[in-house]
């Protein structure tokens, strides 16, 4: 098991991790363009190390020009 496998970021260093502003993440959350995370209390948001990998997997692209095949999450 890898250490960070079930690590769980707040909004700021998952923002950090995925080289964004935490504003910009905070406006993914708003339109659900952003990836997977819960809240843990009312003003608590925390993202799991794995939904930010998975999510930045699903963008993967080779060129400029190639178009998503799929629903991004």
């Amino acid at each position: 098991m890898h250490p960070n496998e079930h690590r769980k970021y707040r909004a700021p260093e998952a923002a950090s991790y995925l080289g964004l502003s935490a504003s910009t993440l905070a406006k993914m959350r708003l339109r659900g363009d952003g990836p997977l995370y819960s809240k843990a209390g009312p003003r608590i948001v925390v993202y799991d190390i794995r939904d930010l990998d998975d999510w930045l997997d699903a963008r993967k692209r080779k060129s400029t020009s190639e178009t998503p095949t799929s629903a991004i999450i």
